[in-house]
């Protein structure tokens, strides 16, 4: 049998067609004037009223643009209703509109004005990204937040104009490489990719700056921004700074969805950009940092009660999200050198920390040289920034260093906590300036370089008395999450062997779900136990423990954790064999909290040990910032 098929063309493979052209005279507001030949057309791809401006000597380019000759210049211009018409400085839209007609009148050659707003999310989505990114996400993780993609652009049409009127090879105006990509690929000769001028505002630095990092713009920016233009350039006003019950109420918000990915986060083995991106929304990367740089300033508190309640909805994610979290608060503790640096681009700079094991280094001149392999790196997935522990002779080092840097491996294959993405990374000889380079003791002590700059109460507390709290958080977040699970299970399941038509009538199916329930009440009593012991160090100065509080809060910690494992394995003992099924929630949390015990902040042998001698007044036998 023959099978015959015929070949359709897909739009922008036919041609368009000049439907009109009209002559429109241009004047801008700095009084520059222009004369353009406008065109429409038949037959575009995607049936946009996109227009063509013919300007200055286009004709002749049109004849000058074999090989030898000069090629039309040429500027892709989406429609920005904002920044063209009401001169919004949040872009810089209405500048290379501007710029771009002056250029293409002293050469000749064509604007296209293409109705793509907001990138092509449309004017209404576009300012509801602008509200998130008052929140401090940045103008492409807003897009991802509103469930669009981060630049849904197409520029078939503008292929098919340019073709219309025989402009085969052109010059491009653009500082965007995606433009010469997609114009290369539907078959448009770009002979020179023309840079056009960087048209910086206080409001618009960060827009800039995520243009230039995030999708490779060649824009050249100073890098510092100055005081005045933090204020304006999308930074969180003080004014609209969450309270410890909003920012719950945000948090809760998440948690279906949170649930709903929680399948994609283990599949893909890192939190997915959605989730990431809602995350910023809520301001929850955000809560530790200082207000000065546009953070919450927040609380022990808020921070682990946020941890908590990420993990009723996945436990990967909490883990990611209360690293990350403690991480940007990690980075405010640095000198202003590196901070300035840090969060140049906003108030929540994404870090991983990893010390298991400390690299080496060598001191050279202007700095370091590290060489190492470091695991356990939850968040790299996520990250610029790399925050590594190395030794040098016998001092300890914090070293900050840019995670492009670096060499990421991809080991991190585990029955549990799999979305957290906790790979190694790797560098060798490589060089770290001195102001990314700190003494960890330094760095670990309340009277840190932060907190000559900060007067955020958060940054003047020792580093230790948040870095044991994510694995006990996230640990009972499962447990109670698991508790819900279990308890609507009961209510419609029947079990084999049994005369009750569901398990919920069941004596000894009542009896298990009180163990559960008890083991739960008891891991969140010991949680609140330790979060108040910390809390309570803060009323003094310097903040600092006795022998006596360090127990009770590792204790207490440790215990919780316990008991969050054992609700879930009496859950999941109750639960039949269809929660073993990896689409059901349950053996997530229990292969998660299994993963969460082996994690030094919840390993029972070392913590009775030395809890024990601090409660006996005995002293620790390891140096005391070490438990």
């Amino acid at each position: 049998m023959t099978v015959m098929s015929e070949t359709v063309a897909r739009p922008f493979e036919l041609p368009a067609a000049v439907r009109s052209q009209v002559t429109v005279p241009l004047r801008f507001t700095d009084g520059f004037a222009a004369t353009a030949e406008i065109m429409t057309f038949h037959g575009l791809a995607d049936g946009k009223e996109h227009l063509l401006l013919a300007i200055g000597a286009w004709e002749q380019t049109l004849l000058d643009q074999g090989p030898e000759g000069t090629a039309p210049l040429v500027r892709l211009h989406s429609e920005c209703l904002t920044g063209d018409v009401f001169g919004s400085e949040r872009c810089d839209c209405g500048p290379q509109l501007r710029e771009a007609v002056e250029e293409i009148a002293a050469v000749g050659g064509f604007l296209l004005y293409l109705r793509q707003e907001g990138r092509g999310i449309g004017l209404y989505s576009k300012l509801d990204a602008y509200a998130l990114q008052d929140t401090g996400l940045d103008t492409y993780e807003a897009n991802v937040a509103l469930g669009r993609g981060e630049d849904e652009r197409d520029y078939s049409s503008a292929a098919q104009m340019l073709g219309a009127l025989g402009a085969g090879r052109i010059r491009l105006l653009t500082n965007n490489p995606d433009k010469v990509a997609q114009l290369t690929a539907l078959g448009v000769d770009v002979a020179e990719q023309v840079p056009t001028g960087v048209h910086l505002s206080a409001a618009n630095h960060r827009y800039l700056a995520a243009k230039r990092s995030h999708t490779a713009h060649t824009i050249e920016l100073p890098t510092e921004v100055p005081p005045a233009e933090v204020q304006t350039a999308g930074f969180m006003p003080a004014e609209i700074i969450p309270t410890h019950d909003e920012l719950l109420a945000r948090v809760d918000a998440l948690i279906p969805r949170l649930r709903e990915r929680a399948a994609e986060t283990e599949e893909i083995r890192r939190v997915p950009e959605a989730t990431m991106a809602e995350l910023k929304a809520a301001g929850v990367i955000q809560m530790l940092a200082p207000k000065a740089v546009g953070g919450f300033g927040m609380g022990l508190e808020t921070y682990v009660e946020v941890v908590r309640r990420l993990a009723q909805g996945c436990v990967s994610t909490a883990w990611t999200a209360g690293h990350l979290v403690e991480h940007v608060w990690m980075l405010a503790r640095w000198p202003q050198e590196a901070q300035d640096e840090v969060f140049a681009s906003g108030p929540a700079p994404l870090a991983a920390a990893t010390g298991a094991p400390p690299g080496r280094a060598d001191k050279v001149p202007g700095g370091v040289t590290i060489s190492g392999r470091w695991s356990f790196a939850s968040g790299v997935m996520h990250s610029e920034w790399a925050l590594l522990a190395v030794q040098h002779a016998d001092v300890r080092l914090q070293c900050l260093v840019p995670v492009s840097d670096l060499e990421l491996l991809d080991v991190w294959h585990t029955a549990g906590l799999r979305g957290t993405g906790s790979n190694d990374l790797a560098a060798e000889n490589l060089f770290v300036p001195a102001h990314r380079a700190l003494e960890w003791n330094l760095l670990a002590a309340a009277d840190n370089p932060g907190s000559r700059i900060h007067p955020d109460p958060n940054i003047h507390i020792p580093m230790a008395t948040f870095l044991n709290m994510v694995a006990p958080a996230s640990a009972l977040g499962a447990a109670e999450h698991a508790l819900g699970v279990f308890q609507d299970l009961m209510m419609v399941r029947k079990v084999k062997q049994t005369t009750q038509a569901r398990q919920a009538d069941s004596p000894l199916a009542q009896a298990r779900f009180s163990q559960a329930y008890g083991q739960v009440a008891t891991a969140r009593l010991h949680w609140q136990e330790a979060v108040r012991v910390v809390a309570d160090s803060y009323g003094r100065r310097p903040v600092s423990f006795t022998d006596d509080e360090r127990a009770r809060y590792r204790l207490s910690l440790g215990l919780s954790g316990a008991a969050s494992a054992e609700a879930v394995r009496l859950i999941l003992t109750g639960s039949g064999g269809s929660v073993h099924r990896l689409t059901h929630p349950l053996q997530r949390i229990q292969r998660d909290v299994n993963v969460l015990l082996n994690h030094a902040s919840l390993t029972m042998d070392p913590i009775l040990e030395q809890a024990g001698r601090g409660l006996l007044d005995l002293g620790f036998s390891i140096p005391a910032e070490q438990f």
